[in-house]
């Protein structure tokens, strides 16, 4: 509010700097014609009336920075009955082609030219011959329309090369937000999918420890290292995720990625945590997946694991890998639903499936999730090109 009010304020000061400006120009360009009128002796009712229309114009000359068209319309009227108004006239068709569209100014200009013939027939010039002077009078009409209409067309350009620079600027900032925007996203989706399954072990070898306290020490004590090692596992991949944070440069594609091939490990680390995995792998020439589609299908199927891991404790998952080149990636995980009223081993954010969908999206496949028939079915499809 405070920028507004000061912004209005010096533009009323600049405003009274050019009005005072044009009063004096004008008021010191009538003072040298209405000189030359006195010198050129003409009569005392004619010079009275000069005095009255210089006066007249001069008090007039401020007002051309408001209303440029009536003003210098009045102004040229006045130049009809005597040329100390010419120069006040002048200033006045320069106002309007700055100000105004060329049209106008050139209609102004048209009637101050008609003034002045009007005034060479009633007080013709004696230096000059009628014809000459009016050729004078309207090559500087029309260099003041010319003038202006320039200064009005670079003042144009200035204001909307300042536009376009603003808009790009506007434009570029929110290309950063977004990119920013997409970055955050893509790095929480990377550490759901990589600290979510890590912690899920963790939370499952823990739990067993909670509710075996009399197993045998050999058994504890290798629960115990699971924990550790997994600890030290999720503080890695944290750290991992944490660096690609930091490092804008970092491209992803540089730090060893899992694949298709890398999914009976995964399946592995989850039988070793106690849970009834079956895998069925009947891809065919799995090692010509792409790259992006075996990483995504990984993702697919630690998100299952998980998510199995957390509300269906202790029961069975069956995981199905099915596709070749030149068809598609099926990825099919399904496990019973839990029973009743029990509460999920680690509390879930909800937005787990939301950033795998679009994973799969972004991967040129398709993801659907859905309970039915009593058990909770994740199912993928991937393009696999031949």
């Amino acid at each position: 509010m405070s920028e507004t009010f000061d912004q209005a304020r010096d533009d009323a000061r600049r405003m009274r700097w050019w009005a005072a400006g044009v009063a004096a120009t004008a008021g010191a360009l009538g003072g040298l014609t209405l000189w030359g009128r006195f010198s050129a002796d003409v009569g005392g009712t004619v010079l009275a009336l000069d005095v009255a229309v210089a006066l007249l114009s001069w008090l007039l000359s401020p007002l051309l920075l408001w209303r440029p068209v009536g003003v210098t319309l009045a102004l040229t009227v006045l130049g009809a009955l005597s040329p100390t108004a010419t120069p006040a006239a002048s200033i006045g068709v320069l106002q309007v082609a700055q100000r105004r569209p060329f049209r106008v100014a050139a209609l102004v200009c048209a009637v101050g030219v008609a003034s002045h013939v009007v005034q060479g027939l009633w007080q013709p010039n004696r230096g000059i011959s009628f014809g000459w002077w009016l050729l004078l009078i309207t090559l500087g009409y029309g260099a003041m329309v010319g003038w202006g209409a320039l200064a009005r067309a670079r003042r144009e350009l200035l204001w909307s090369l300042r536009e376009r620079a603003r808009r790009a600027e506007a434009e570029q900032g929110r290309r950063i937000a977004e990119a920013r925007m997409a970055e955050r996203t893509r790095i929480a989706r990377e550490m759901h999918d990589v600290l979510a399954h890590r912690l899920s072990l963790l939370a499952t070898y823990a739990g067993a420890l909670e509710y075996r306290p009399d197993a045998p020490p050999e058994k504890l004590s290798h629960a115990a290292g699971v924990i550790r090692a997994g600890v030290h596992q999720a503080l890695d991949e944290l750290r991992e995720v944490i660096l690609l944070l930091r490092a804008e440069d970092t491209d992803e594609e540089d730090r060893p990625q899992p694949v298709l091939q890398d999914v009976p490990r995964l399946v592995e680390e989850s039988r070793d945590a106690g849970g009834q995995v079956e895998l069925r792998d009947e891809t065919v020439g799995a090692s010509a997946l792409p790259a992006a589609a075996g990483r995504t299908a990984y993702r697919v199927v630690q998100e299952g694991l998980t998510n199995a891991r957390k509300h269906a404790v202790g029961r069975p998952v069956r995981v199905v890998l099915e596709g070749r080149p030149g068809a598609r990636l099926v990825v099919d995980i399904r496990n019973p639903l839990p029973e009743g009223g029990a509460e999920p081993l680690a509390p879930g954010s909800g937005t787990g499936l939301v950033g795998l969908t679009e994973r799969v999206r972004l991967a040129g496949g398709r993801l659907d999730h859905q309970a039915a028939e009593g058990e909770f079915r994740l199912r993928a499809w991937l393009p696999w090109p031949a």
